[in-house]
């Protein structure tokens, strides 16, 4: 490790144990581009930003490690020159993410009900803990352990567990050929079609509806690709589709009504929710645009054993969906093994974290 590598990582430490000392709830930011995500927290910052850099990348082995504040795009600059790609197409990179923020977040692109989530590709981690102390957990190589894998446990923690500072993660080749088609299909009709197509060997990375339109992403060879496009029809479109759907810039998220993430089993049918609804994942993911109260939009999807996550913050004081109470003793425990003084972001998933 270089010097101002070294540095950086020690001034990380000594502002938590600063805060540790004195008992002061910490901030944790990075490019603060998922800010809206989640409950504000009351607390002195840490920016990890200036901890930034690519550790290692070694394009035969498929595998990366980068620090925590390294902006997503210079990673994913990396990988495209390459050849290779994160393929869970983590969102927002264009608008400061950071890599730290991508783990901590675990939010995933329009590929993940066909390649796997953020925690799928994570292999190992750096992180400080609620002792001060810098831990690395996992490694780099896909290996079985025994026992929880902790390296993937902050995956999505919100940091609320501890501070990241370095992470290792399995990359993919970028495909070969891409194409996007365009469908008109109303909701039902695409929903039923996806759940047939899924049945077959088609080469479908995306899947999305904005209530008019399905849209459909194909990739592979240039064969494969040929075949599916006459076994689907449709007309072909801009593949740019995809990112503008990724970075939420397309026209249903203009809308200035609150917006909610909806997360279903898979095939779930279409349902009445009290708003505008946009089809993602397939069907498994819905976007809503709606000004109905939370207790009410949860209601409805709890019958189809789904979650309801509020993306506008000020809206509702719980913006993730409400835990059970054996499920908040767990997460409570976690938290007390994990940050004793509960310090790390406290409050930004749940009151009681």
């Amino acid at each position: 490790m270089r010097s101002s590598d070294a540095n950086h990582s020690q001034a990380l430490i000594e502002q938590v144990k600063q805060a540790l000392a004195n008992r002061t709830p910490v901030r944790i930011r990075g490019g603060n581009s998922k800010a809206f995500l989640g409950r504000a927290v009351d607390g002195l910052e840490i920016d990890t930003r200036p901890h930034r850099g690519i550790v290692n990348y070694d394009p035969t082995e498929l595998l990366i490690t980068a620090r925590a504040g390294t902006p997503l795009s210079e990673l994913e600059a990396a990988l495209d020159a390459a050849g290779q790609m994160l393929p869970f197409e983590p969102p927002l990179a264009d608008q400061g993410a950071t890599v730290g923020g991508m783990i901590a977040t675990g939010l995933s692109g329009p590929r993940r009900p066909w390649v796997g989530a953020v925690r799928d590709f994570v292999l190992g981690t750096r992180v400080i803990n609620g002792d001060g102390h810098h831990l690395r957990f996992g490694g780099e190589v896909m290996k079985n352990v025994a026992g929880y894998d902790l390296s993937r446990l902050f995956t999505a923690s919100f940091g609320c567990l501890g501070l990241l500072t370095e992470v290792s993660i399995k990359v993919l080749p970028k495909p070969r050929h891409t194409a996007t088609l365009a469908l008109s299909l109303t909701p039902e009709a695409a929903l039923t079609q996806l759940a047939e197509w899924g049945q077959r060997a088609l080469p479908i990375s995306a899947a999305a509806h904005d209530g008019n339109t399905l849209y459909l992403r194909l990739e592979g060879g240039e064969g494969s690709l040929k075949d599916a496009r006459n076994r689907l029809g449709g007309d072909g479109v801009d593949s740019d589709y995809w990112s503008q759907l990724n970075a939420r810039t397309l026209p249903f998220f203009t809308d200035p009504l609150p917006l909610w993430r909806i997360s279903l089993p898979h095939n779930t049918p279409l349902f009445a929710l009290p708003g505008a609804q946009f089809l993602d994942w397939g069907g498994a993911q819905r976007w809503l645009k709606s000004d109905a109260p939370a207790d009410a939009i949860r209601a409805i999807v709890r019958t189809y054993d789904g979650s309801a996550t509020c993306y506008t913050q000020g809206i509702t004081d719980s913006p993730f969906a409400p835990l059970s109470a054996i499920l908040m003793r767990y997460h409570c425990q976690l938290k007390a093994k994990l940050d004793p003084l509960g310090i790390f972001n406290p409050g930004r998933m749940y009151s009681e974290l």
